[in-house]
């Protein structure tokens, strides 16, 4: 199995627990089969570029989101990405400004944890 093919499957896993989206759900917005989805999250099937693209624009994403700068990721990076993905799935339908508001309580917050 492909270490780039199963990493990029738990992104797309990642991304759409984020989204608190199911596997049907994700199928369903992308026109693939539910199974098919699970598949390419575990890493078992060899997808195309046409079948990615249908799963990244259901996920509402860019493409790079996908692939990782490492293969060995560690727990901090992994937990930092996590964050990162329930942040972006959290403000994918506010307001201009609501976002810059959410930004500077975000700020706050930062300084006043250093």
């Amino acid at each position: 199995m492909s270490d780039l093919r199963k990493s990029v499957g738990n992104r797309i896993r990642d991304i759409r627990k984020a989204k608190g989206l199911t596997q049907q759900q994700l199928a369903e917005q992308s026109n693939l089969d539910d199974a098919y989805i699970g598949a390419v999250e575990r890493g078992e099937r060899n997808f195309s570029i046409d079948t990615l693209e249908k799963i990244v624009n259901a996920l509402e994403i860019q493409s790079m989101e996908l692939f990782p700068v490492k293969h060995s990721l560690s727990a901090v990076t992994i937990a930092r990405q996590k964050a990162k993905d329930e942040f972006a799935a959290m403000i994918d339908n506010l307001s201009k400004e609501r976002i810059e508001a959410i930004l500077r309580i975000n700020e706050e917050l930062c300084r006043a944890l250093k």
